[in-house]
Protein backbone atom coordinates (compact mmCIF):
# COMPACT_ATOMS: atom_id res chain seq x y z
CA UNK A 1 0.00 0.00 0.00
CA UNK A 2 1.12 3.29 -0.91
CA UNK A 3 0.94 6.39 1.33
CA UNK A 4 1.35 10.01 0.41
CA UNK A 5 4.39 12.65 1.36
CA UNK A 6 3.55 14.82 3.84
CA UNK A 7 3.84 18.44 2.57
CA UNK A 8 6.44 20.75 4.24
CA UNK A 9 5.49 21.84 7.64
CA UNK A 10 5.07 25.85 8.08
CA UNK A 11 6.97 26.59 11.07
CA UNK A 12 5.60 26.67 14.59
CA UNK A 13 4.32 30.24 15.43
CA UNK A 14 6.03 31.47 18.94
CA UNK A 15 2.82 31.60 20.58
CA UNK A 16 -0.42 30.36 18.97
CA UNK A 17 -3.36 32.51 18.81
CA UNK A 18 -5.80 32.72 22.10
CA UNK A 19 -8.44 29.93 22.23
CA UNK A 20 -10.48 30.82 25.40
CA UNK A 21 -10.33 33.35 28.09
CA UNK A 22 -8.22 31.72 31.22
CA UNK A 23 -10.01 32.73 34.05
CA UNK A 24 -10.72 31.09 37.65
CA UNK A 25 -14.35 29.54 37.39
CA UNK A 26 -16.74 30.35 40.53
CA UNK A 27 -18.87 27.64 39.76
CA UNK A 28 -16.62 24.32 39.14
CA UNK A 29 -19.55 22.00 39.15
CA UNK A 30 -20.42 23.97 35.04
CA UNK A 31 -19.33 23.05 31.75
CA UNK A 32 -19.99 26.01 30.31
CA UNK A 33 -16.47 27.42 30.29
CA UNK A 34 -15.27 23.85 28.73
CA UNK A 35 -12.92 24.89 25.71
CA UNK A 36 -14.02 24.15 22.21
CA UNK A 37 -10.56 22.04 22.25
CA UNK A 38 -9.46 19.34 25.21
CA UNK A 39 -5.97 18.31 24.85
CA UNK A 40 -6.08 14.31 25.10
CA UNK A 41 -4.00 12.37 27.54
CA UNK A 42 -4.34 8.85 25.82
CA UNK A 43 -1.26 10.06 23.39
CA UNK A 44 0.91 9.97 26.63
CA UNK A 45 1.09 6.06 26.78
CA UNK A 46 3.17 3.37 25.13
CA UNK A 47 0.22 2.76 22.67
CA UNK A 48 0.89 5.93 20.72
CA UNK A 49 4.62 6.35 21.66
CA UNK A 50 7.18 4.38 22.26
CA UNK A 51 8.61 6.21 25.24
CA UNK A 52 6.13 8.94 26.60
CA UNK A 53 8.23 9.72 28.84
CA UNK A 54 10.68 11.14 26.87
CA UNK A 55 7.40 13.55 25.31
CA UNK A 56 7.57 17.09 26.17
CA UNK A 57 4.47 17.00 28.55
CA UNK A 58 5.06 20.66 30.68
CA UNK A 59 5.82 21.88 27.69
CA UNK A 60 3.38 20.99 25.95
CA UNK A 61 0.68 21.10 28.96
CA UNK A 62 1.89 24.72 29.48
CA UNK A 63 1.25 25.85 25.74
CA UNK A 64 -2.17 24.59 25.51
CA UNK A 65 -2.93 26.57 28.78
CA UNK A 66 -1.29 29.40 27.29
CA UNK A 67 -3.37 29.05 24.04
CA UNK A 68 -6.54 28.48 26.41
CA UNK A 69 -6.78 25.20 25.65
CA UNK A 70 -7.56 24.64 29.41
CA UNK A 71 -8.55 21.06 29.73
CA UNK A 72 -7.30 17.45 29.55
CA UNK A 73 -8.82 14.47 29.36
CA UNK A 74 -6.73 11.37 30.41
CA UNK A 75 -7.52 7.74 31.70
CA UNK A 76 -6.75 5.62 34.50
CA UNK A 77 -6.35 2.91 31.90
CA UNK A 78 -3.87 5.23 29.48
CA UNK A 79 -0.77 3.80 31.27
CA UNK A 80 1.44 6.58 32.80
CA UNK A 81 -0.83 8.96 31.11
CA UNK A 82 -2.35 10.55 34.89
CA UNK A 83 1.10 10.53 36.79
CA UNK A 84 3.29 12.25 33.80
CA UNK A 85 0.07 14.87 33.68
CA UNK A 86 -0.35 15.05 37.44
CA UNK A 87 3.73 16.07 37.52
CA UNK A 88 3.37 18.80 35.51
CA UNK A 89 0.04 20.14 36.97
CA UNK A 90 2.43 20.22 40.61
CA UNK A 91 4.88 21.64 38.80
CA UNK A 92 5.73 24.96 41.20
CA UNK A 93 5.73 26.81 38.04
CA UNK A 94 2.29 25.75 36.09
CA UNK A 95 0.75 26.26 40.27
CA UNK A 96 1.49 29.75 39.68
CA UNK A 97 0.48 30.33 36.40
CA UNK A 98 -2.35 28.34 36.32
CA UNK A 99 -4.74 27.53 39.57
CA UNK A 100 -6.60 24.46 39.53
CA UNK A 101 -9.66 26.32 38.99
CA UNK A 102 -8.22 27.55 35.45
CA UNK A 103 -8.46 24.26 33.74
CA UNK A 104 -10.41 21.25 33.67
CA UNK A 105 -9.22 17.46 34.88
CA UNK A 106 -11.36 14.68 33.24
CA UNK A 107 -10.48 11.14 33.74
CA UNK A 108 -11.84 8.18 33.18
CA UNK A 109 -12.78 4.67 35.38
CA UNK A 110 -13.96 1.17 34.80
CA UNK A 111 -10.94 -0.39 32.16
CA UNK A 112 -8.02 -1.71 33.60
CA UNK A 113 -6.49 -3.85 30.82
CA UNK A 114 -7.58 -4.82 26.97
CA UNK A 115 -9.78 -7.41 28.23
CA UNK A 116 -10.42 -6.26 31.74
CA UNK A 117 -13.50 -4.21 32.98
CA UNK A 118 -14.79 -3.37 36.43
CA UNK A 119 -17.38 -1.18 37.53
CA UNK A 120 -18.31 -2.50 40.89
CA UNK A 121 -18.79 0.21 43.19
CA UNK A 122 -15.61 -0.18 45.47
CA UNK A 123 -13.20 -0.11 42.37
CA UNK A 124 -15.06 2.73 40.58
CA UNK A 125 -14.37 4.78 43.83
CA UNK A 126 -10.91 3.16 44.08
CA UNK A 127 -10.21 4.71 40.71
CA UNK A 128 -11.55 7.86 41.28
CA UNK A 129 -9.25 7.98 45.03
CA UNK A 130 -6.39 6.99 42.87
CA UNK A 131 -6.77 9.51 39.93
CA UNK A 132 -7.38 12.50 42.61
CA UNK A 133 -3.47 11.23 43.92
CA UNK A 134 -1.99 10.78 40.75
CA UNK A 135 -3.46 14.48 39.39
CA UNK A 136 -2.94 16.16 42.58
CA UNK A 137 -6.34 17.49 43.14
CA UNK A 138 -8.95 17.45 45.37
CA UNK A 139 -11.89 17.13 42.71
CA UNK A 140 -12.15 15.77 39.34
CA UNK A 141 -14.63 17.98 36.20
CA UNK A 142 -15.83 15.15 34.70
CA UNK A 143 -15.59 11.61 35.44
CA UNK A 144 -16.36 8.54 32.85
CA UNK A 145 -17.51 5.01 32.62
CA UNK A 146 -14.81 4.25 30.08
CA UNK A 147 -15.24 2.13 27.17
CA UNK A 148 -18.82 0.76 28.56
CA UNK A 149 -19.75 -1.42 25.06
CA UNK A 150 -17.82 -4.03 26.50
CA UNK A 151 -19.60 -5.33 29.52
CA UNK A 152 -23.31 -5.99 29.85
CA UNK A 153 -24.68 -2.45 29.81
CA UNK A 154 -27.02 -3.77 33.52
CA UNK A 155 -23.58 -4.38 34.81
CA UNK A 156 -22.44 -0.53 34.70
CA UNK A 157 -25.22 0.68 36.45
CA UNK A 158 -23.50 0.19 40.02
CA UNK A 159 -20.33 1.67 38.63
CA UNK A 160 -22.18 4.82 37.39
CA UNK A 161 -24.59 4.81 40.28
CA UNK A 162 -21.31 4.96 42.35
CA UNK A 163 -19.57 7.78 40.56
CA UNK A 164 -22.75 9.68 40.84
CA UNK A 165 -22.41 9.50 44.80
CA UNK A 166 -19.33 10.46 44.80
CA UNK A 167 -20.58 13.81 42.61
CA UNK A 168 -22.82 14.12 45.58
CA UNK A 169 -19.80 14.37 47.65
CA UNK A 170 -18.10 16.91 45.59
CA UNK A 171 -15.33 15.09 44.82
CA UNK A 172 -16.28 14.31 41.38
CA UNK A 173 -18.26 17.50 39.60
CA UNK A 174 -19.79 15.26 36.16
CA UNK A 175 -20.30 12.46 35.73
CA UNK A 176 -20.06 10.75 31.90
CA UNK A 177 -19.78 7.61 29.53
CA UNK A 178 -17.69 7.32 27.14
CA UNK A 179 -16.92 4.48 24.35
CA UNK A 180 -17.18 3.99 20.29
CA UNK A 181 -20.40 2.80 18.92
CA UNK A 182 -22.99 5.88 18.83
CA UNK A 183 -26.08 3.54 19.80
CA UNK A 184 -24.78 1.58 22.72
CA UNK A 185 -24.10 5.08 24.18
CA UNK A 186 -27.53 6.26 23.98
CA UNK A 187 -28.97 3.44 25.00
CA UNK A 188 -27.19 3.32 28.29
CA UNK A 189 -27.52 6.75 29.49
CA UNK A 190 -31.50 6.38 28.54
CA UNK A 191 -31.02 3.37 30.87
CA UNK A 192 -29.05 5.39 33.80
CA UNK A 193 -31.84 8.12 33.72
CA UNK A 194 -34.71 5.49 33.75
CA UNK A 195 -33.00 2.89 36.47
CA UNK A 196 -31.15 4.97 38.43
CA UNK A 197 -33.22 8.33 38.02
CA UNK A 198 -29.97 10.38 37.45
CA UNK A 199 -29.33 12.06 33.88
CA UNK A 200 -25.70 11.72 32.23
CA UNK A 201 -23.85 15.12 32.35
CA UNK A 202 -21.40 14.25 29.50
CA UNK A 203 -20.98 11.51 26.39
CA UNK A 204 -17.79 11.34 25.09
CA UNK A 205 -17.53 9.29 21.44
CA UNK A 206 -13.92 8.60 19.59
CA UNK A 207 -14.03 8.49 15.59
CA UNK A 208 -17.49 9.17 15.34
CA UNK A 209 -17.39 12.90 13.68
CA UNK A 210 -14.76 12.81 11.50
CA UNK A 211 -14.50 13.63 7.49
CA UNK A 212 -15.19 9.56 6.98
CA UNK A 213 -17.86 8.99 9.56
CA UNK A 214 -20.18 11.58 10.95
CA UNK A 215 -22.78 9.33 13.08
CA UNK A 216 -22.04 11.01 16.42
CA UNK A 217 -23.67 14.38 15.17
CA UNK A 218 -26.63 12.88 13.73
CA UNK A 219 -27.65 11.60 16.92
CA UNK A 220 -27.05 14.39 18.97
CA UNK A 221 -30.88 14.78 19.71
CA UNK A 222 -31.01 11.09 20.83
CA UNK A 223 -28.54 11.87 23.60
CA UNK A 224 -30.44 15.46 24.16
CA UNK A 225 -33.75 13.61 24.69
CA UNK A 226 -32.04 11.39 27.38
CA UNK A 227 -31.10 14.70 29.13
CA UNK A 228 -27.25 14.65 28.73
CA UNK A 229 -26.06 17.92 29.14
CA UNK A 230 -22.55 17.50 26.70
CA UNK A 231 -21.29 15.55 23.94
CA UNK A 232 -17.68 15.66 22.83
CA UNK A 233 -16.21 14.33 19.84
CA UNK A 234 -12.79 12.65 20.85
CA UNK A 235 -10.01 11.49 18.20
CA UNK A 236 -11.06 13.96 14.68
CA UNK A 237 -8.82 11.84 12.70
CA UNK A 238 -9.97 8.66 13.96
CA UNK A 239 -6.71 7.86 15.93
CA UNK A 240 -4.71 9.00 13.41
CA UNK A 241 -6.03 6.85 10.60
CA UNK A 242 -7.18 9.83 8.80
CA UNK A 243 -3.59 11.25 7.60
CA UNK A 244 -0.79 10.79 5.23
CA UNK A 245 0.98 8.37 7.36
CA UNK A 246 0.04 4.72 7.71
CA UNK A 247 -2.36 3.73 10.80
CA UNK A 248 -0.96 2.15 13.71
CA UNK A 249 -0.75 -1.46 13.60
CA UNK A 250 -3.88 -2.02 16.43
CA UNK A 251 -5.69 0.20 13.99
CA UNK A 252 -9.78 -1.57 14.00
CA UNK A 253 -10.84 0.12 10.70
CA UNK A 254 -11.10 -2.68 7.93
CA UNK A 255 -8.54 -2.86 5.03
CA UNK A 256 -10.02 -1.66 2.47
CA UNK A 257 -10.97 1.58 4.87
CA UNK A 258 -7.32 2.02 5.60
CA UNK A 259 -6.63 1.03 1.83
CA UNK A 260 -9.18 4.19 0.38
CA UNK A 261 -8.21 6.37 3.44
CA UNK A 262 -4.10 6.04 1.48
CA UNK A 263 -5.27 6.67 -1.40
CA UNK A 264 -7.68 10.12 -0.55
CA UNK A 265 -4.01 10.87 1.32
CA UNK A 266 -2.31 10.69 -1.98
CA UNK A 267 -4.99 13.07 -3.43
CA UNK A 268 -4.68 15.49 -1.14
CA UNK A 269 -0.87 16.02 -1.08
CA UNK A 270 -1.26 16.03 -4.87
CA UNK A 271 -2.68 19.76 -3.71
CA UNK A 272 -0.02 20.19 -1.03
CA UNK A 273 -2.96 19.64 1.70
CA UNK A 274 -2.23 16.98 4.61
CA UNK A 275 -5.05 15.12 4.81
CA UNK A 276 -5.22 15.49 8.62
CA UNK A 277 -5.11 18.98 8.33
CA UNK A 278 -8.32 18.60 6.55
CA UNK A 279 -9.51 16.21 8.55
CA UNK A 280 -9.23 18.40 11.24
CA UNK A 281 -10.55 21.52 10.25
CA UNK A 282 -13.61 19.34 8.60
CA UNK A 283 -14.59 18.03 12.19
CA UNK A 284 -13.57 21.29 14.04
CA UNK A 285 -15.94 23.67 11.35
CA UNK A 286 -18.86 20.93 11.47
CA UNK A 287 -18.75 20.17 15.26
CA UNK A 288 -20.63 22.40 17.15
CA UNK A 289 -19.15 21.75 20.79
CA UNK A 290 -15.98 20.57 22.66
CA UNK A 291 -13.67 18.21 20.22
CA UNK A 292 -10.49 16.16 22.43
CA UNK A 293 -7.40 15.86 20.67
CA UNK A 294 -4.28 14.24 21.27
CA UNK A 295 -0.98 15.76 20.70
CA UNK A 296 2.47 14.61 21.44
CA UNK A 297 5.21 17.86 20.29
CA UNK A 298 4.71 21.39 20.03
CA UNK A 299 4.18 21.46 16.69
CA UNK A 300 1.19 19.42 17.05
CA UNK A 301 -0.46 21.77 19.29
CA UNK A 302 0.37 24.52 17.06
CA UNK A 303 -0.78 22.61 13.68
CA UNK A 304 -3.96 21.64 15.91
CA UNK A 305 -4.90 25.21 17.05
CA UNK A 306 -4.10 26.83 13.69
CA UNK A 307 -6.39 24.07 12.53
CA UNK A 308 -8.90 25.18 14.69
CA UNK A 309 -8.77 29.21 13.70
CA UNK A 310 -8.76 27.92 9.94
CA UNK A 311 -11.74 25.89 9.96
CA UNK A 312 -13.28 29.73 10.73
CA UNK A 313 -12.00 31.11 7.31
CA UNK A 314 -14.12 31.07 4.74
CA UNK A 315 -12.58 31.49 2.08
CA UNK A 316 -10.37 27.87 3.24
CA UNK A 317 -13.54 26.64 3.73
CA UNK A 318 -14.76 27.00 0.13
CA UNK A 319 -11.59 25.29 -0.72
CA UNK A 320 -11.62 22.46 1.75
CA UNK A 321 -15.22 22.28 0.13
CA UNK A 322 -14.11 21.17 -3.32
CA UNK A 323 -11.31 18.58 -2.06
CA UNK A 324 -13.59 16.97 0.75
CA UNK A 325 -16.12 16.41 -2.19
CA UNK A 326 -13.42 14.03 -3.56
CA UNK A 327 -11.89 12.66 -0.80
CA UNK A 328 -15.68 11.52 0.04
CA UNK A 329 -16.17 10.22 -3.11
CA UNK A 330 -13.02 7.93 -2.79
CA UNK A 331 -14.08 6.41 0.54
CA UNK A 332 -17.55 5.42 -1.36
CA UNK A 333 -19.74 3.14 0.55
CA UNK A 334 -16.88 3.44 3.57
CA UNK A 335 -18.61 7.11 4.26
CA UNK A 336 -20.10 6.52 7.53
CA UNK A 337 -18.68 3.01 7.97
CA UNK A 338 -17.95 1.90 11.70
CA UNK A 339 -15.82 -1.41 13.45
CA UNK A 340 -17.12 -3.77 15.60
CA UNK A 341 -16.51 -2.34 19.23
CA UNK A 342 -18.22 -4.27 22.13
CA UNK A 343 -21.02 -7.13 23.26
CA UNK A 344 -23.69 -7.62 20.31
CA UNK A 345 -26.07 -8.13 23.15
CA UNK A 346 -25.39 -4.62 24.12
CA UNK A 347 -26.58 -3.20 20.55
CA UNK A 348 -29.55 -5.42 21.31
CA UNK A 349 -30.57 -4.63 24.64
CA UNK A 350 -34.29 -3.61 24.33
CA UNK A 351 -35.14 -0.53 27.22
Amino acid sequence: MLFAQLPTPPAEPDTPKLLSSIRSRTDTASLDDLPPLVLGGAQFNHQYNDDPFKLPIKDIIKRCFDSGVCAIDTSAYYGPSEVLIGNVLADPEIRKLYPRETYFIITKAGRIAESTFDYSPSWMRQSVERSLTRLHTSYLDIVYAHDVEFVPLDETLGGIAELFKMKDEGIIRNVGISGYPVPVLIKLAKLVRNKLGRTIDAVLSYSNFTLQNRLLKFALQEFHDAGVKKILNGSPLSMALLRSQPPHAFHPASPVLKSKVAQAAMLTASYNVELADLSMRYALRHWEGTTVVGWSSLFEVNAGIQSYWDSKNEDLAAEDEILIQQVQEILGDSVDEVWTSGLQDNFDYVL
